[in-house]
């Protein structure tokens, strides 16, 4: 098999110095999971968690800096950091020793760099890769610029005859910029981030195995969203209910609202306790589980 990692090679290579990183660490360790997924719905700003584990005396990186916000929770042995600091009177470097209990935070761009000391340290760093104002604007306009036609040959003799041009897709894009819908942006925006989270859906295989009956005990994921909004729009005279759940969206009929608000505020609870028929409670119960919102509590 290939694309596996040589475990002796690995450890021979940490042996003489070297950091072993667990890359994308939130992807597979579930308590990780479940600490990232329940941060970006509290920051609305995508995380990951990486691990660093270093032998002792030994440095995995040179100094450098993220391109993101990184928070720094040493759980094992301890590492002395080297943080060059902006201060009033120009940068300073500040020591900090990093011992298990302890958290550290830098912001984007903070150089840094660690050691460990007597015996093998392990730090783990959660990723707050921002969501900026540029971005937004850059998503919101994207549709209202005009088609990719071809710059007219010859301007670069003479410029002028790009002004006509340029001026007028100038005042056309304007135009459409003023007439913007800041709410329906903004609505975009929350729909985009609670639909294109990354899946997670741990034991989803025995869920699937699982009979679900009237007393069987349900609970929300951890971390996972679910946001309620009404269709403005549809063919349906009842009208639609979206659920955004993270990676997806799932359309239900809007007279489900009342059940679903009660199934996205339980801590947990019971198909029979659903003011819904038994077998409609229970398919809904079902779709919920196999849509990853909902899991057997064990």
């Amino acid at each position: 098999m290939s694309g596996l990692i040589d475990p002796d090679k690995a450890l021979a290579l940490f042996r003489d110095g070297a950091t072993i990183v667990f890359q994308g660490l939130h992807r597979y360790h579930q308590p990780l999971a479940d600490l990232v997924a329940e941060l970006e719905l509290e920051l609305g700003h995508p995380c990951q968690a990486n691990a660093y584990l270093t032998p002792a005396g030994s440095q995995g990186f040179a100094v450098h800096s993220d391109s993101h916000d990184v928070f720094v929770f040493q759980t094992a042995g301890a590492k002395d950091w080297e943080v060059i600091a902006a201060r009033d009177t120009g940068r300073t470097v500040e020591a900090i020793t990093m011992e298990p209990g302890l958290s550290l935070y830098l912001p984007t761009g903070t150089p840094h760099a660690a050691r460990a000391q007597q015996a093998v340290s392990l730090h783990v760093t959660i990723g707050i890769n921002q969501l900026t104002w540029r971005g937004l604007l850059r998503r919101t306009v994207e549709g209202l610029l005009p088609p990719d036609d071809h710059l007219p040959a010859g301007y670069l003799d003479d410029p002028g005859a790009l002004q006509d041009g340029l001026a007028d897709r100038l005042r056309e894009l304007a135009d459409a910029i003023s007439g913007v819908d800041a709410d329906e942006a903004a609505e975009a925006e929350v729909r985009r981030f609670l639909t294109t989270r990354p899946v997670r859906v741990s034991g989803g295989l025995l869920d699937a195995v699982t009979e679900i009956g009237d007393d069987t005990v349900l609970r929300r994921r951890a971390g996972r969203p679910c946001v309620l909004r009404r269709r403005a729009e549809s063919a349906v005279p009842e009208g639609r209910v979206d659920m955004l759940l993270g990676d997806r969206v799932l359309t239900l009929p809007a007279r489900l609202q009342p059940v679903l608000q009660h199934i996205r505020a339980a801590a947990s609870f019971t198909p029979a306790e659903l003011e819904l028929d038994e077998q409609s409670r229970l398919v809904l119960c079902r779709r919920l589980v196999r849509e990853g919102l909902l899991e057997v509590a064990r």
